[in-house]
């Protein structure tokens, strides 16, 4: 199995997209000016407590108020708000917790107004980023991820992540992280740890210490709301979460962000060094990983599989439902269960890619195609719970009902990843959209008239597939009339990122021609 990861930058985000044997399974996008991502660290002040949701709604520097529960405050909120207030008048000058007295634990069924009060300072993690017309679900039970371990102030638990299945793996790694955590600190063992030496994860704990110390430091002075401490950047912190020794390449098309990435690959895992590339080439980095066209055909309200079979995925407010459809598939199975059986089986693992793709989130509905013995229910249901371990986001899957359908729920944390496939109709009525190309060759033949008029050497146009095809396919082609008539040959270059109505003419030194 082989693992890609391919980075493409603009001046507006950065663009991930994870390939698994060349298959888009996760793409990602980092906007410039993102404030609000999961794990970054705010030092804010309470709005006001809502005794009626046992909640209290905080003021992030968000337009709309941060949500914070009861049950996300954590039981040493109390030890966590004189903390925070003793660091920022400056009166603590330790941050180690080492010699810190910690509080009594809150009531675990206690009310939010026994512990907040209107107008005071709290340190809060964002947990959940701003969605539709919500404000940002935060924490206060802060946690600061590193690469093998996650560093907890305020606890003295050791977690081991459930998905290392040796009991004596678990063991030795509990017993190692105990012999290196500091006092006042928790530490939850993540999966990659496993096999993993003491000095690899002491390095870690004390790179993750640094970076609690750093944010203590800001506390003194900070203005409210202010972030203390911002989650690494986008590219840094996939590779934290899903690096492993299955990645082939990671390909980069920005220069700055290639030594970036370089250096913390370099960090993390010195062997794999060699696989981070630069993308120099005039091919869109994207297009050349087959990425572009990936995503059109992934993201569409019809999602097409193999053997004529396709889902359809209609998105509400409450929830998603995917319908399953063998479609023109020919039976070549011994009976219609079988064949039920095997789009079903074909189905699961394109949902559990929709999901992690698009980044659905809340209650997933999913439609199959009735199943009449139990045994092949079975089956499809250990298919899909196999097919969506890869997937990081917390989720849980249900048995299939009486009704043949299979429910899902998977925690959303950003906002879903949503990409229009369709496009205005320009022939048709003001708000008609199409998703097949239109002809625009008798548009680009009387542009290029004009272009070749003029004395430019060599021409290429660039434009979308299915264009470039009409173009260049048959004999006479058109592009072959093109050259008859004006004895200049056009170099097409086919451009997946394009939509069905853009083109452009470079010169010979591939600029753009006006």
């Amino acid at each position: 199995m082989d693992k890609e990861l391919i980075i493409r930058s603009s001046p507006e985000a950065v663009d991930f997209a994870l390939l698994k044997d060349g298959k888009l399974i996760e793409l990602h996008k980092e906007e410039d000016g993102n404030n609000f991502a999961v794990g970054d660290v705010f030092i804010a002040k309470v709005r006001k407590a809502v005794p009626g949701l046992n909640a209290a709604f905080v003021n992030v520097g968000y337009e709309k108020d941060a949500f914070l529960h009861y049950h996300d405050l954590g039981p040493k909120m109390s030890s966590l708000l004189k903390f925070t207030k003793s660091v920022s008048t400056g009166k603590l000058k330790d941050f180690s917790l080492k010699n810190y007295p910690f509080e009594k634990d809150i009531d675990k069924d206690g009310k939010i107004t026994d512990v907040l009060k209107s107008n005071q300072s709290i340190l809060v993690q964002i947990v959940k980023e701003p969605i539709s017309t919500k404000g940002p679900r935060i924490s206060s039970e802060l946690s600061i991820a590193g690469r093998y371990i996650v560093l907890v102030p305020f606890s003295d638990r050791i977690s081991i992540s459930q998905k290392i299945e040796s009991k004596e793996e678990k063991e030795r790694l509990k017993r190692l992280v105990r012999s290196i955590t500091p006092p006042g600190f928790g530490v939850i063992v993540r999966t990659v740890a496993e096999g993993k030496k003491v000095a690899e994860l002491d390095k870690d704990l004390q790179n993750l210490l640094s970076r609690w110390t750093a944010m203590c430091k800001k506390l003194h002075k900070a203005n409210h709301p202010a972030k203390v401490l911002g989650e690494l950047n986008k590219a840094s912190s996939m590779l934290r979460d899903i690096f492993n020794d299955t990645f082939t390449g990671i390909h980069v098309d920005d220069d700055a962000l290639y030594v970036q990435v370089k250096e913390y690959v370099q960090q993390i895992a010195p062997k794999k060094e060699s696989i981070v590339k630069l993308h120099q080439s005039t091919v869109p980095i994207f297009e050349k990983f087959g990425i572009e066209r990936q995503i059109k055909t992934a993201f569409g309200k019809t999602v097409s599989m193999s053997k004529g079979a396709y889902l359809v995925i209609e998105h509400t407010e409450a929830l998603h439902v995917v319908d399953v459809n063998s479609g023109n598939r020919s039976n070549k199975a011994n009976s219609q269960e079988d064949t039920a059986l095997e789009v079903n089986l074909i189905s699961a693992t394109e949902v559990a890619r929709q999901l992690r793709l698009r980044d659905m989130g809340g209650i997933i509905v999913v439609d199959f195609i009735d199943l009449n013995t139990a045994e092949h229910r079975k089956k499809l249901f250990n298919h899909l719970r196999d097919e969506m371990k890869d997937d990081r986001a917390k989720h849980k899957i249900l048995p299939p009902s009486k009704f043949g359908l299979i429910q899902i729920t998977r925690q959303r944390v950003r906002p879903e990843m949503n990409i229009k496939t369709r496009e205005d109709n320009p022939n048709g009525f003001k708000g008609e959209e199409v998703e097949a190309p239109i002809n625009i060759v008798p548009k680009i033949t009387h542009d290029l008239e004009q272009l070749l008029k003029k004395d430019y050497k060599k021409v290429t146009l660039n434009t979308h597939p299915f264009i470039a095809a009409f173009l260049t396919k048959g004999f006479p082609s058109i592009r072959s009339k093109w050259f008859f008539e004006h004895k200049k040959w056009v170099k097409i270059q086919p451009r997946d990122a394009y939509t069905y109505l853009e083109y452009h003419f470079n010169d010979q030194n591939g600029k753009q021609i006006k």
